[in-house]
């Protein structure tokens, strides 16, 4: 478990570390290994701006794409097109995306 890594904001993304991402895509919700504890941290926390989230439409049913403003007080991007009915896909899309921002690297689909 990470417990309050103050480096882990700034963590390096090695975007050759494929295996973190067949980690995640096999177990979203965890356990996760401390790397990537490291790197979902980093992509949740890194301060980046134009961040991907998900929105939750229904409850524990429905989540659909947004990106975050880049300054305060703006209304976010949704993406009404970009809707998911499990979570497993919503969280899996939203790893590639932010994957892709932090290390220039795009993953499959």
């Amino acid at each position: 478990m990470l417990v309050n890594d103050p480096a882990a904001a700034h963590y390096e993304i090695d975007p050759a570390r494929l295996d973190l991402v067949e980690e995640f895509r096999r177990k979203p919700k965890g356990p996760h290994s401390d790397e990537l504890q490291k790197v979902l941290h980093r992509m949740r926390w890194s301060g980046v701006t134009g961040r991907w989230v998900l929105v939750t439409l229904e409850p524990n049913r429905r989540w659909m794409l947004g990106r975050l403003p880049e300054q305060r007080g703006v209304p976010m991007e949704t993406f009404p097109n970009r809707v998911f009915t499990r979570v497993e896909d919503a969280e899996w899309e939203i790893f590639r995306l932010r994957w892709e921002a932090l290390t220039g690297t795009s993953l499959p689909e």
